[in-house]
């Protein structure tokens, strides 16, 4: 996904993506990967080029998604999950 438009990822891997060709000339800049509507990732595109139909985008960096906030903190294994109020 870039910014409103859709392209589908025809193929995936660790540093890149692959995309038809037919629907995007070359792409640049920040775009947002998901799975249906699952977010999966953030990435930044630095280099993109056609070969054999595919528009072939190379990743500088690819942030995980995630539904929370980051925690700048160590979290306890063994802490508790909540605590119940005294009366």
């Amino acid at each position: 996904m870039v910014g409103d438009e859709i392209y589908p990822i025809l193929r995936f891997w660790d540093d890149g993506f692959a995309l038809d060709a037919d629907q995007v000339a070359q792409l640049r800049g920040l775009v947002d990967i998901y799975d249906g509507s699952r977010h999966l990732w953030q990435s930044l595109i630095i280099a993109s080029e056609v070969e054999a139909g595919e528009l072939i985008c190379l990743m500088k960096r690819s942030t995980a998604a995630s539904d929370r906030a980051p925690i700048d903190y160590v979290r306890d294994e063994g802490a508790p999950v909540g605590y119940l109020p005294r009366h």
